[in-house]
């Protein structure tokens, strides 16, 4: 997966890796290693000929009139291949000097390239500009440089500066310092309204672009040579502790890729929103991007240590950027601070007037329920179908994406809230779509009403991550069957009137075959239910044991056998959703104390606000990719396991901010260690997180087993 979703950004990125590869810009690289003052002419003739530059320059100016995101898509592809040359540094001045006519033009035609220092070091005295600027971004290479002096802004001709140049450890880029004398402003370009925040904030949107492709690269290197690597008589991709590994970067990755996204998505835009999404991509992208890079050398063995290997160019150029930005806690302590400030990220929808029929049918119906009490009420948006509106008709709507969202929006601007049916959301769709008519009439609209709660009947002591293994039988009798045997951390048990159950039917099959799934009333005969009182001193969860207990035939879902299939339909949801602004529960809690902490401490609130906000993006790009039409990219898998990391971490992090006052008690102590304790669960409940990462690992990955 790459930064784009919409299909025009997923093909402009598939096109320039599939160009880029056919440049052999590492050859380029390894040849200019001892030259200070490389150019790399041949790449940076073939970047102007495809016309990166002018993507996001107006037409008018001889430029694509693009978006930021259409050049973060082209930079994350141009990273993946590693291509050498000042392209970062000329789009940043490209995204930031568009409007301004005769260095627009210039740029969208090639005349000019454009090295950028972010510290505006100089000084203006008289006439004349001078001073020096320390660091400057590929000045050895560039006709031109964006430097400012306090709050002015100037493009200067290298011609007309001294440059001292260096090759650092990114290899496929040159910097350098830069000395002005007494250079004329009559010879420069004064650049109206711009700033030292604004350029930073282009540099850290674009580089956090950069990085994404850095990860990629680095992740599918990882991936494939895990495929085909073999030791012990295996291929290392087989191995347990390889598979956690290359999730581990699977996670880091798109966690990488979505704060890019969102960066570009909403530069130029809102301020605030730019800003706070900027330094959450400063504080995930470079870090996350060193990381993988160092993995994918981990995962690569002795061939990544080699400098013939490519693998130690991405992690120089990682590294790189993150130094030029100063690290993450800079970025974190700015979130904390907005944060603190009450800024959140909320992302908005387009729809392009496609929402406008959906509105416009609506309104009249939400007009009629917002007065209704809440029964009547109730009742009125399940006979709509605008309770669930995802399912089929006659119970939803069969909504797509687009119109799901829109019903969303419109049900909340008239205030009217449907209720959480909770584990019924899981067993309905199993019976809409494998069960008979007449347990559809049978369940599906009480549940809906609130006339009947659901509970889960899947795991057991020895069988909760591996399901499969589950040993509940259930022996044919006359007329139906009966069901024995164990299940555990079944919540809702106590007030359950129904079960969804699978049990094993068919003990002489492969495991995954010979399971079949029932419906089972919780007030028959042989059903024990056992409260089991948690390490928070909460009885959620329970035991239930089931002797003897008959099913009659009519109850059994779909096949015989059949049940495993049945209980991937229950465990799957399909629907679309856009997530709110609010963060978690412990990072909130966390932003609430840190305006009394140093600076360490702060950082670490805004990591804990800025992991939170990732898992917000990630479920928004699997919305972004619905309404696109597509079908969904890693995002969903990677969100749970980055969603339970980040409440754990977040949950520890507030216990320790509370330091020694947490063991006097009181209300935010006892809630703080109340939810340190439960969110231990998460990385137990509905498969390990160790588990999980395996599977993601040969899922989505394509390790083999």
């Amino acid at each position: 997966m790459s930064i784009g979703i919409t299909a025009d950004h997923v093909e402009l990125a598939s096109t320039l890796r599939k160009w880029g590869a056919s440049l052999g810009a590492a050859d380029q690289v390894r040849a200019a290693e001892g030259d200070a003052t490389a150019r790399f002419e041949e790449t940076w003739a073939a970047i102007g000929d495809m016309g990166l530059i002018g993507i996001a320059i107006p037409e008018e100016h001889g430029g694509g009139g693009g978006s930021v995101l259409d050049v973060a898509v082209a930079l994350e592809a141009c990273a993946h291949e590693m291509l050498p040359g000042p392209l970062l540094a000329t789009s940043v001045a490209a995204c930031v000097l568009r409007d301004v006519p005769e260095v627009a033009t210039a740029l969208s035609s090639g005349e000019m390239s454009v090295g950028v220092g972010l510290l505006p070091s100089l000084r203006v005295v008289g006439q004349c500009l001078g001073g020096r600027v320390d660091v400057v971004w590929d000045a050895p290479s560039v006709t031109h440089l964006l430097v400012g002096a306090e709050d002015r802004w100037f493009v200067v001709p290298t011609s007309s500066v001294e440059v001292t140049a260096a090759t650092g450890p990114d290899l496929s880029r040159r910097f350098g310092t830069v000395t002005l004398t007494e250079v004329p402003l009559a010879d420069v370009v004064e650049v109206a309204h711009l700033s030292a925040t604004l350029v930073r904030r282009t540099a850290v949107t674009l580089a956090a672009a950069e990085a994404s492709g850095i990860s990629r690269w680095c992740l599918r290197t990882a991936v494939e040579h895990a495929g085909v690597r073999e030791q012990f008589g295996a291929k290392i991709g087989s191995f347990q502790a390889v598979k956690q590994l290359c999730a581990g970067m699977l996670e880091t990755s798109e966690a990488v890729t979505a704060v890019a996204w969102d960066a570009a998505s909403v530069a130029f835009g809102d301020d605030g929103q730019w800003s706070f999404a900027a330094d959450v991509a400063g504080t995930i992208a470079f870090d996350g991007a060193v990381r993988v890079a160092q993995d994918c050398i981990q995962v690569l063995g002795g061939i990544g240590f080699t400098f013939e290997h490519d693998a130690h160019l991405h992690l120089r150029r990682a590294a790189s950027l993150r130094a030029l930005f100063g690290g993450a806690d800079g970025f974190a302590t700015a979130l904390a601070a907005a944060a603190g400030d009450g800024v959140r990220r909320s992302v908005r929808l387009d729809f392009a007037g496609k929402d406008a029929a959906v509105r416009e049918r609506l309104r009249p119906r939400l007009d009629e329920l917002a007065g209704l009490d809440a029964r009547s009420q109730r009742r009125a948006l399940v006979d709509s179908g605008l309770f669930m509106p995802h399912w089929p008709a006659p119970y939803g709507l069969a909504a797509a994406p687009l119109e799901q969202l829109v019903i969303d929006q419109e049900l909340a601007a008239a205030g009217v809230t449907r209720a959480d049916i909770k584990i019924g959301a899981w067993a309905v769709p199993t019976i809409l779509a494998h069960g008979t008519d007449a347990q559809r009439e049978r369940f599906v609209r009480p549940t809906l009403m609130g006339e009947l709660v659901w509970c889960q009947l899947f795991s057991e002591p020895g069988a909760g991550s591996d399901l499969a293994s589950l040993r509940t039988r259930a022996v044919r009798v006359d007329g139906g069957w009966r069901l024995t045997g164990q299940k555990v951390w079944t919540s809702l048990a106590q007030d359950a009137h129904w079960a969804i159950c699978l049990a094993r039917t068919n003990p002489d099959v492969p495991q995954h075959q010979g399971i079949t799934y029932f419906l089972v009333d919780m007030t028959a005969d042989g059903i024990d239910v056992r409260p089991l009182r948690e390490m928070t001193g909460d009885a959620l969860f329970n035991e239930v044991f089931l002797e003897d207990v008959f099913v009659p035939d009519d109850l059994v879902v779909g096949e015989v056998d059949n049940g495993w299939r049945l209980a991937r339909t229950t465990l799957s949801n399909e629907r679309v959703a856009m997530a709110g602004s609010k963060l978690d529960l412990s990072v909130e809690r966390a932003i609430g104390l840190a305006a009394d902490l140093g600076g360490p401490q702060r950082a670490r609130v805004g990591q804990a606000v800025a992991m939170s906000t990732v898992c917000t993006l990630l479920g928004l790009r699997t919305t972004f990719r619905s309404l696109a039409g597509q079908g969904p990219g890693a995002e969903s898998s990677v969100a749970k396991l980055l969603t339970v990391r980040n409440r754990q971490d977040a949950s520890e992090l507030v216990v320790d901010l509370l330091g020694d006052r947490v063991v006097l008690g009181g209300e935010l102590a006892e809630d703080a260690v109340h939810e340190m304790l439960l969110t231990r669960c998460l990385s137990i409940a509905g498969g390990t997180t160790q588990i999980l990462r395996n599977v993601a690992a040969e899922r989505i990955l394509g390790l083999p087993r």
